[in-house]
């Protein structure tokens, strides 16, 4: 009596597609940041904070702008 053969077949399909919602969302980031870093020097962040209730102090908005300002000159940006 011959006994039975399994034969066990993987079939793989491979996909390169990407998702065009990540690299839009991850674009989105990308260009937000690069805003934020290159051009805003910490008006954003005020502006989000004042509406909220935080009322900053000069002191404070001079930290979130050297902040931001550090952020430039690590970042590459031509500052001074």
């Amino acid at each position: 009596m011959a006994t039975p053969v399994l034969i066990n077949r993987l079939i793989t399909k491979e996909s390169t597609k990407v998702p065009k919602i990540a690299v839009a969302a991850l674009t989105g980031i990308l260009l937000f940041g690069m805003f934020v870093v290159g051009y805003d020097q910490g008006q954003l962040a005020q502006a989000l904070f004042t509406p909220m209730g935080i009322h900053l102090n000069q002191n404070q908005i001079m930290l979130i702008h050297e902040f931001n300002h550090d952020l430039r000159h690590a970042a590459g940006f031509p500052c001074h």
